[in-house]
């Protein structure tokens, strides 16, 4: 996938503290603000030869927008809208052979003037001041309206008489730039929306989707890379996983590239709670497609380990897991010394759920007969970390999964066990005879400046107490 930026700024380019009252959107060069809404005829109540021309008129009157933050809103303007956009969707929902082209215009005209808007400064999730848990979303204040506006155009996109050769000509790049846009909105109800009808579109017009790829990829970029805030980017991870579902196998180099070059950075920022799951679920599809990257992705992962941040440690400890369940043998072989430093590492965290979580690894099966068979590789690497936290570890909880561990290794290699035990023991000797050494070392150095200043024999104690 290539990282050329498209024409159009896929959102803000600074971000800003929240304001904490209402904030109000602009709004698209094809709404209309000062007209009057005047109530239509129902199609009920129409001859059948006079509907089509009743349809066109509907959804250009409803191209007018109320704005809902106004201390006096036009109430009866914006529910006449409203049951209007009612009708149009029931019209659409219960009538077949009610599509025509002009209809593909005007509609994308209806979403462009009541959803394509410049949204507010989305907050930059990384200062210092941010607080997920204090900070709620921004309700999108026209959301009446805008709801029915999306289901509508959904259920054209869904209707079987749809014709995707026809709306080809409407349905464009600069359409569907400004949908995606409309992902950094933070209305989770109105990205959920988005994320059907993009994926709709993406299935619908065969055209469009490397256009599609192409501007997730830059997006993607921007937010890992330059630190820009988005809030789509769960949504758009749970696209790509359908998209990368449906992937033929042997995989493009295309693909490979977007999952080292973008998927696998995507483990670097701070928030990456938010899009986690969404994430892990695209690495493990492409595992599955491709048992060769396993090695790529999972030295990739480690890459990105967090060292202070342990909500994100567990989080990544699980994907491991989820990755080592499908590995194949001859890949796991590949990684063992990187991934069980790693373990050795999460075991030995002082934050207890990091510890338990990497010591559930013992309780999976499969990891667990892979373990075994490579259990001279391994039980080398980890036995010093889990030696050490059986004597030192201040939860209980941990110490008792540690024996089990422990036992289970002497279970599968004994002398092994006994001989890395003897090892241990005789490295501790050897460091315990050095920290004599030392302090005898430090406590002559001390009695031969005792006949100097006062000042400077306490520094040297206290660099020998040091």
């Amino acid at each position: 996938m290539g990282t050329t930026p498209p024409t159009s700024d896929p959102f803000t380019k600074k971000s800003a503290k929240k304001n904490k009252g209402k904030r109000t959107s602009g709004n698209s060069s094809h709404s209309i603000l000062s007209q009057e809404f005047c109530v239509l005829p129902s199609f009920k109540d129409t001859p059948v030869g006079e509907r089509n021309d009743l349809f066109l008129k509907k959804l250009q009157q409803c191209c007018i927008v109320f704005d809902f933050t106004l201390p006096n809103p036009d109430n009866k303007g914006i529910e006449q809208k409203r049951a209007t956009l009612n009708e149009l969707l029931d019209y659409v929902s219960n009538n077949n052979g009610v599509i025509f082209e002009q209809i593909y215009p005007e509609s994308i005209k209806l979403l462009q003037a009541n959803a394509v808007r410049c949204l507010p400064p989305t907050l930059d999730e990384d200062k210092e001041d941010f607080d997920n848990d204090e900070e709620e979303p921004n309700y999108e204040p026209s959301w009446p309206h805008l709801q029915l506006v999306y289901e509508y155009f959904l259920r054209i996109l869904e209707c079987p008489d749809f014709q995707p050769s026809v709306c080809k000509k409407y349905c464009d790049q600069k359409f569907v730039l400004q949908i995606m846009n409309l992902f950094n909105s933070e209305d989770p109800r109105e990205r959920d929306l988005l994320k059907t009808m993009l994926y709709r579109i993406y299935a619908k017009f065969l055209g469009l989707r490397a256009f599609i790829r192409k501007n997730i990829n830059f997006i993607f970029l921007r937010y890992i890379f330059e630190n820009e805030p988005f809030n789509g980017v769960a949504e758009f991870l749970e696209i790509l996983g359908s998209i990368i579902n449906g992937f033929a196998v042997p995989l493009k180099q295309e693909h490979k590239h977007f999952l080292l070059k973008v998927l696998i950075p995507l483990h670097k920022p701070r928030q990456m709670t938010l899009y986690h799951a969404q994430l892990a679920y695209c690495i493990v599809q492409f595992v599955e497609k491709d048992s060769t990257l396993t090695e790529p992705i999972i030295l990739g992962i480690l890459k990105y380990w967090p060292k202070t941040n342990s909500p994100k440690e567990v989080m990544l400890l699980g994907e491991i897991e989820e990755i080592l369940d499908i590995i194949e043998p001859s890949q796991f072989s590949k990684v063992i010394k990187p991934l069980f430093k790693m373990l050795a590492r999460s075991v030995s965290s002082p934050q207890f759920q990091v510890a338990e979580r990497a010591l559930y690894y013992w309780n999976n099966e499969y990891i667990m007969s892979l373990i075994e068979e490579h259990n001279q590789e391994i039980l080398p690497i980890m036995f010093p970390a889990l030696y050490k936290i059986s004597k030192e570890h201040w939860n209980q909880t941990i110490v008792a999964l540690v024996y089990n561990v422990l036992k289970t290794f002497m279970e599968m290699n004994s002398q092994l066990f006994d001989d890395l035990t003897l090892s241990y023991k005789a490295e501790r000797q050897k460091e315990r005879r050095k920290e004599v050494q030392r302090l005898e070392a430090w406590s002559k150095i001390s009695k031969r400046a005792s006949d100097q200043s006062p000042y400077v024999t306490t520094i040297i104690e206290k660099q020998g107490n040091g």
